[in-house]
């Protein structure tokens, strides 16, 4: 077996050897990718926000700074820690500065409902917390105040303050009554220390599942099979380190972190430009400024572009790809794509728990319109079943299940939850309804019970 963080699930062995033999798993950590990407690019832009771009080697200086200092306030390997911010640089920076430092960041969206959270605090039992002072209306920094008041083992926020923006932790590191630590996100900063020795089979990080419940679902991602994911997402999609990917949708998601997204095109090199804002007015204007030429949308976004586009009249002739995802997306929209954006339409289905279809970017146009394509491993492995658990015909409509090397094999701490989400042999139920079609690609037509987190069905979260 595999050794993960206590609460998961790990690959029973057979599979784990079937992935290294096949070359899917390599045995290096996402943040020692990064150190190598960092030596490979280093003078290269590898983030952009409005104004601010940084290279791949101040990246990879700030990651091990950020690292060493989330060490001194006395972070440990193993530890969980929410990662609650918006589409920013620091986003990226904490989640590989706290994978570096050895603490397991748990990514929740920055529009999550405060109600919610502390459940997720309370599941994960996580010591840490860091977000925006406040974000669009919502003060995280009291939202933490209240749930460190009730759980005591969050004894450490990490604040991100708005630029020019006043804080009461903007001197450094303050402590509450109750114990709790608080720090500027900013502050967080210490002279690099020696690499630690992690294993690429330990979990990565946490994603929240989109597959809506009462409590929050947790997807334990393993560093051997994400980085497993975005590469073999970018080579589907022929990423070189010409590109720029747009990150419209929330970091967090799947879908914008490594389909191949954020994680996949640092891997060849490419530029990251992050957009606080899906809509139109933001995203348009950065494709023209920064000449992006790939980027992921929801289908409601997708529509807002092209309704908007004519009005904007900004020059997006550099686009040469756009997934769409999270929903289903009507073929009316899907035909516009194409002539009015002047790129290819990828359709993409995919959740937080790993499976993931894609159509390919030479496929012809009814599948690329009809379909959500084929899956992305050659060891994907997908059954279509009737309500007895039987396969059924290419064609008929049932039960999708799933197993791979990317592919969880149970939620994290949720026993109750596992047993009737995975068969007997380790597939996954994924809850949807999908038929395969003569050619294999797959046709998602529904779910079956579980209801999506967001009112209008579309959760960037189950990608």
């Amino acid at each position: 077996m595999t050794s993960m963080l206590d609460g998961c699930t790990p690959w029973p062995e057979d599979f784990v050897d079937r992935y290294w033999a096949a070359g899917h798993w390599r045995g290096n950590t996402l943040d020692n990718l990064l150190r190598g990407w960092a030596l490979e690019y280093g003078p290269r832009t590898a983030l952009v926000h409005g104004s601010t771009r940084i290279t791949y080697a101040r990246l990879n200086r700030r990651v091990d700074r950020m690292a060493a200092g989330f060490r001194l306030r006395g972070l440990r390997p193993g530890m969980r820690v929410v990662v609650q911010l918006p589409n920013v640089p620091e986003f990226v920076i904490t989640v590989f500065a706290l994978m570096r430092a050895g603490a397991v960041p748990v990514l929740c969206p920055v529009s999550h409902p405060a109600s919610e959270v502390p459940d997720l605090v309370r599941v994960t039992q996580a010591v840490g917390y860091v977000a925006p002072s406040t974000y669009q209306g919502v003060d995280h920094t009291a939202m933490a105040a209240d749930i460190a008041a009730r759980w005591p083992f969050l004894r450490r926020v990490f604040t991100l303050e708005a630029p020019g923006a006043s804080s009461p932790y903007s001197g450094g590191l303050t402590t509450d009554p109750a114990g709790c630590q608080y720090s500027p996100l900013g502050s967080i900063d210490a002279a690099p220390e020696p690499a630690l020795g992690q294993s690429a089979g330990q979990v990565a990080f946490l994603l929240l599942s989109g597959r809506g419940t009462t409590a929050p679902l947790l997807v334990p991602r393993t560093h051997n099979d994400y980085a497993y994911q975005a590469r073999a997402a970018a080579e589907l999609v022929s990423l070189t380190g010409n590109d720029v990917y747009l990150a419209a949708l929330p970091a967090e998601s799947n879908f914008t972190l490594g389909c191949p997204g954020i994680i996949g095109t640092l891997s060849v090199g490419g530029t990251v430009v992050l957009a606080e804002d899906p809509g139109p007015a933001e995203c348009l204007a950065a494709v023209a400024r920064e000449r992006v030429t790939i980027t992921s949308l929801a289908p409601a976004a997708a529509r807002l572009w092209l309704d908007a586009l004519p009005a904007v009249r900004a020059d997006v002739s550099s686009l040469r790809l756009v997934q769409v995802g999270g929903a289903p997306l009507d073929r009316a929209t899907a035909e516009r794509m194409g002539p009015e954006l002047g790129c290819r339409l990828q359709r993409v289905f995919g959740m937080a728990e790993g499976l993931l279809t894609l159509t390919g970017p030479a496929d012809a146009d009814e599948p690329v319109l009809t379909t959500q394509g084929r899956p992305l491993s050659p060891d994907d492995e997908i059954r279509i079943v009737d309500a007895d658990g039987t396969d059924v015909p290419d064609g008929e409509p049932g039960g999708l299940l799933a197993r791979g090397p990317y592919t969880l094999r149970g939620y994290y701490r949720a026993p109750d939850h596992n047993a009737h989400s995975f068969t007997a042999d380790g597939y996954f139920r994924t809850g949807d309804v999908a038929r395969r079609t003569p050619d294999g690609n797959l046709v998602v037509t529904g779910r079956r019970t579980e209801v999506l987190r967001r009112a209008d069905h579309e959760d960037p979260s189950d990608l």
